[in-house]
C-alpha cells in the first residue's frame, strides 16, 4: 500500500516574493503569501489519499499558521529550498512514506481536485514496483511546480532554474517511469508578468485572487 507524503515548501513572510515588489508593497506581498499558503494547506489536507501533509519553513510564524489550519509542520534548519526539501523528504520517510509530492506554495489556482490529478498517478502504481516521478511544469515549460515521487528518493530534488529538464533528466539516468501532467498547477505566481496573468485568469473565472 502506498503511503504519501505532501511536503509544501514555504520561505519566510518578510521579504517574501520581491519580484513583485513593482506592483505590490511589502504588506500585500506578505498578505498575498499568507493566502497562497492558506489556500494551499486547505486543499491539500481535502486530498483523501494523501497520509500526511507536512509544512517545511525556516519561518515560526509560517510553522504557527500552518498548524492552525491542520497541517503538520517542521522547522527547516537548512538554508535554501531543495536542501529543507530532503529534510522534509527524511522525516516523511521515517514516518512511513512510501512516495512524496512537492507542492509549493506559489501556485493560486491550486484546487483538491489538482492536486488529487497529480497524486493519481502514485496511487496507481503502487502494485507496480517500477519507480515513476510525476511532473507538472510551470507554464513556460522550463520549472517544476509540482513534482511526485515513488519512493521518495527516486531522483534527488533540483528546484531552481531549468528544473523540468534537471529533473526529467534524473529520472531517464533512474530508469523511472514520466508522468507529465498540464492542468491549473502549471501557473505559478513568480514574476510581475505572472501576476497579470493570474489576474486575468482569475478575473474570467470568479473575479479575482484577492492580493490586496
Amino acid at each position: 500500500m502506498t503511503r504519501i507524503a505532501a511536503i509544501i515548501p514555504v520561505g519566510t513572510l518578510e521579504g517574501a516574493k520581491t519580484r513583485l515588489g513593482e506592483m505590490l508593497d511589502a504588506e500585500e506581498r506578505r498578505d498575498l503569501v499568507e493566502g497562497l499558503l492558506a489556500r494551499t494547506v486547505v486543499a491539500a489536507l481535502a486530498v483523501t489519499s494523501l497520509d500526511d501533509v507536512l509544512v517545511v519553513s525556516p519561518d515560526r510564524e509560517v510553522l504557527r499558521r500552518a498548524s492552525a489550519i491542520g497541517a503538520r509542520t517542521m522547522q527547516q534548519r537548512s538554508r535554501g529550498l531543495n536542501a529543507g526539501l530532503r529534510e522534509a523528504r527524511g522525516d516523511v520517510v521515517a514516518g512511513g512514506a512510501t512516495a512524496i509530492l512537492v507542492l509549493p506554495i506559489d501556485l493560486p489556482l491550486v484546487t483538491t481536485a489538482a492536486i488529487e490529478a497529480v497524486v493519481a498517478p502514485l496511487t496507481a502504481a503502487s502494485a507496480d514496483p517500477a519507480p515513476i516521478v510525476v511532473l507538472v511544469p510551470d507554464r513556460h515549460g522550463t520549472g517544476t511546480n509540482a513534482l511526485g515521487l515513488r519512493p521518495p528518493d527516486v531522483i534527488d530534488v533540483a528546484f531552481g532554474r531549468g528544473s523540468r529538464r534537471a529533473h526529467l533528466t534524473a529520472a531517464a539516468i533512474a530508469g523511472a517511469t514520466v508522468v507529465e501532467l498540464d492542468g491549473t498547477l502549471t501557473v505559478d505566481l513568480d514574476t510581475p508578468d505572472d501576476l497579470v496573468f493570474v489576474e486575468s485568469t482569475e478575473a474570467e473565472r470568479q473575479g479575482g485572487i484577492g492580493v490586496g
